[in-house]
């Protein structure tokens, strides 16, 4: 079975599009076919990359995501996914809000996925700066998410 995954931050040049990356390289190196995309609750950033120093630190530890480009979520979405996985609890209201009635897929937060109750968001890096942070949390949500897949 593949399982399409979207993940969603605020303005999807941060921790979205690299929870795509992330989850995308892990699940190649173990076979896994997955469909994956990144999007935005906000629509500042549509059609930009990821932010630069996100970049850089996804691409340090051999993570490629240049050819992303910023995307507003859309009503549509909740039919193409079968999981929807917000950074934040922000993030997860104003999808909750967004999901039609009928949406097929099942939202989550990307910390469903580690086991750990002090880790309850990705923290956003374009404010906190903390991009390797931000990118070690989202490697072990990635790990823990493809487990359960």
């Amino acid at each position: 079975m593949t399982h399409r995954i979207l993940f969603v931050c605020l303005g999807n040049i941060c921790r979205s599009p690299t929870a795509e990356a992330v989850v995308r390289a892990k699940a190649e190196a173990l076979g896994q076919i997955l469909v994956l995309d990144s999007a935005g609750t906000g629509n500042w950033h549509v059609g930009a990359p990821p932010y630069g120093p996100m970049q850089d630190a996804a691409r340090a530890r051999g993570y490629d995501m240049s050819d992303l480009r910023a995307r507003q979520v859309s009503p549509e979405d909740f039919g193409l996914f079968d999981l929807i996985v917000a950074m934040d609890a922000q993030n997860l209201a104003d999808l909750t809000n967004l999901a039609p009635a009928k949406g097929a897929a099942q939202l989550r937060l990307m910390t469903d996925f580690v086991l750990s109750p002090d880790e309850t968001h990705v923290p956003d890096p374009y404010f906190t700066r903390d991009f390797d942070g931000a990118l070690d949390l989202i490697e072990r949500c990635a790990d823990g998410l493809l487990r359960q897949l």
